[in-house]
């Protein structure tokens, strides 16, 4: 069985597409995410309230390749997003609104070959990212550290 909706899990997941990438910051385990093409394409359909069922749809009608392994491959993709708490299950959509308009924007009738999609994790600032500065802080605010921890 399919989990069909799925949200961002904010507030501990931020996100920001820059030029077509997509760069995922999970505040929590202080790990950080790229997504690119097809991934990047996905994440836009989660974002916007499409159920994975539709999801699959829609790259099946826009992509050549066996559709089999597209369905495999964006379930793989799917579940990875759950294990790395990047996203949740949902109930319902989200964007309701924007959901048909995207639905129809993306059908496409020359179909590029479909490349599974792709979730990459950087670790390498992890220390920095789970840093918590507001709980070492006293009124006098930040940068001024509370005397007691400085001992």
């Amino acid at each position: 069985m399919l989990l069909n909706y799925f949200k961002i899990n904010t507030p501990k997941v931020v996100q920001e597409t820059i030029d077509g990438e997509v760069v995922i910051v999970n505040l929590k385990k202080g790990y950080y995410y790229s997504l690119l093409d097809i991934s990047a394409e996905i994440w836009s359909y989660i974002e916007n309230g499409i159920s994975q069922e539709e999801i699959i749809k829609l790259i099946i009608q826009k992509y050549s390749g066996n559709e089999d392994d597209i369905i495999i491959q964006i379930q793989d993709f799917c579940q990875q997003l759950l294990i790395e708490e990047i996203i949740i299950a949902d109930l319902a959509p989200q964007n309701i609104s924007k959901k048909n308009t995207i639905i129809k924007e993306h059908i496409n009738t020359n179909k590029p070959f479909f490349i599974p999609p792709k979730l990459t994790k950087y670790t390498d600032m992890e220390e920095l990212l789970t840093l918590d500065p507001i709980h070492e802080v006293d009124e006098m605010g930040w940068p001024n550290a509370k005397i007691d921890t400085l001992i």
